[in-house]
């Protein structure tokens, strides 16, 4: 992979992670390079799946392919925050 690939992968990446935050109702509260790296893997795995039903490549704008992204970073990210949640919501006993 060379530097631009990267770089765009990285945008990428921030879009599809931004627009699956946005996607969800109230406050998620996960870091940026987080988000960051569920964009990216969502990004990739709708991808796959747009190419796989036939999708990925058409005239003009991936609509399907964009919109299986974005609900994917919009799983990816709730799933991350209630984990998040849950970790932070658990009682601290001091070890024995």
């Amino acid at each position: 992979m060379q530097i631009d690939g990267v770089i765009s992968a990285i945008v990428i990446g921030l879009v599809i992670g931004a627009l699956g935050r946005l996607a969800l109702p109230g406050r998620q509260r996960i870091p940026i390079w987080l988000m960051l790296l569920i964009g990216i893997a969502a990004a990739l795995v709708g991808t796959g799946i747009a190419s796989v039903f036939g999708v990925a490549d058409t005239d003009g704008i991936d609509w399907i392919e964009l919109a299986l992204q974005v609900a994917l970073a919009a799983g990816g990210v709730s799933l991350v925050s209630r984990r998040r949640e849950g970790q932070r919501s658990l009682p601290r006993y001091p070890s024995r």
